[in-house]
């Protein structure tokens, strides 16, 4: 089985394994586990941030920032495709309480002129808006990267407004994978952040944010009431060390693939494919003619491939490391094959 479904289903490698077994724990809680505080300060200084603070997954992250931001009945500013907004269970409003404003915007980035529209007017009948959240790269974009140049007015007007700035970089390693630009470049213009370890990297679990150190310091406090707290996380934290130093450097490779499928998606006549939207390891490709999605997706499984169905006439595929440029070659002509017959 071929599974293209997402960047999450990779397994830990021998290599990972061994570094997780050898790592040196001791009790999170306490801030007495050594790995953990490794990991920490070395995704601190990656991301040039004060302070780091690692949670169990990436929707925790997001939560844990967005609650330290804002109140109960306050307004966070987002892409109406955002991974916050559809993917997190309604994490907002059940557990903190906020409210979400959704902005079109194009390839998962939203314009500042639409961003300055939708701030509220300080008059004490509308919602409070505290957070502009972003996320790079985009998801149900398939996975664009946010440019930098575009990013910079929206953290200037966020400033010049006293609203805080959130980044889902979940997918961040690839932004900067392929674009070249730093991690911490991208991170300087935000006031949290999360990144992941889970997806790209091939690590089992975990994700981190990072921030100032009064920021982290109440981060901490939420993420114990979100019962994200963890004992001897060392072994996790381990996974994620070799993940950053072994993995992150390949993922170029990821993109090479995902490239490569959507090059052979876009000869079939049955689909469609923006191959300008191919930056990184997500492919989104449509059907035509009234095909429905996800019996396609249903019929590849049959097939031996696994790819995720988004909508009637969307579908997601992304590489990762546990599938080779053969098996994304040999899915993409088995896709097309299948429309063909």
């Amino acid at each position: 089985m071929i599974d293209l479904r997402s960047d999450t289903v990779t397994k830990p490698s021998k290599g990972m394994l061994a570094a997780m077994m050898q790592a040196e724990v001791g009790d999170d809680i306490y801030g007495e586990d050594p790995t953990v505080n490794q990991l920490q300060d070395k995704v601190a200084s990656l991301l040039g941030k004060e302070a780091a603070l690692f949670v169990p997954s990436g929707t925790m992250g997001n939560q844990i920032c967005l609650n330290v931001h804002a109140q109960p009945g306050d307004e966070v500013i987002c892409e109406s495709d955002a991974h916050i907004f559809h993917f997190e269970s309604g994490a907002l409003a059940k557990l903190s309480g906020i409210q979400v404003h959704q902005i079109p915007g194009s390839a998962g980035m939203m314009s500042p002129e639409h961003i300055e529209k939708a701030v509220r007017p300080s008059a004490h009948y509308y919602p409070r808006t505290s957070i502009i959240a972003l996320e790079n790269t985009h998801n149900m974009a398939g996975g664009t990267i946010l440019p930098i140049e575009e990013v910079i007015p929206i953290a200037d007007f966020a400033r010049n407004r006293s609203l805080r700035m959130h980044l889902d970089g979940a997918r961040l390693w690839n932004a900067s994978a392929a674009s070249g630009i730093g991690l911490h470049e991208y991170a300087r213009h935000f006031d949290s952040l999360s990144v992941c370890f889970s997806k790209g990297l091939g690590a089992p679990i975990g994700s981190m944010i990072a921030g100032s150190y009064d920021f982290i310091a109440e981060a901490l406090r939420t993420r114990k009431q979100f019962g994200g707290a963890m004992r001897q996380a060392g072994y996790l934290a381990a996974a994620a060390i070799y993940a950053i130093d072994h993995n992150f450097p390949r993922l170029q490779e990821d993109h090479v693939n995902a490239r490569i499928f959507a090059e052979i998606i876009a000869e079939s006549p049955a689909l469609t494919v923006d191959l300008n939207s191919v930056m990184t390891n997500i492919v989104m490709f449509y059907t035509k003619q009234g095909l429905d999605a996800y019996q396609l997706a249903e019929q590849l499984k049959e097939e031996g491939v696994l790819l995720h169905a988004m909508s009637t006439d969307a579908l997601r595929v992304v590489t990762h490391l546990d599938v080779s440029q053969e098996e994304v070659t040999q899915a993409a002509q088995i896709t097309v094959n299948l429309l063909q017959s």
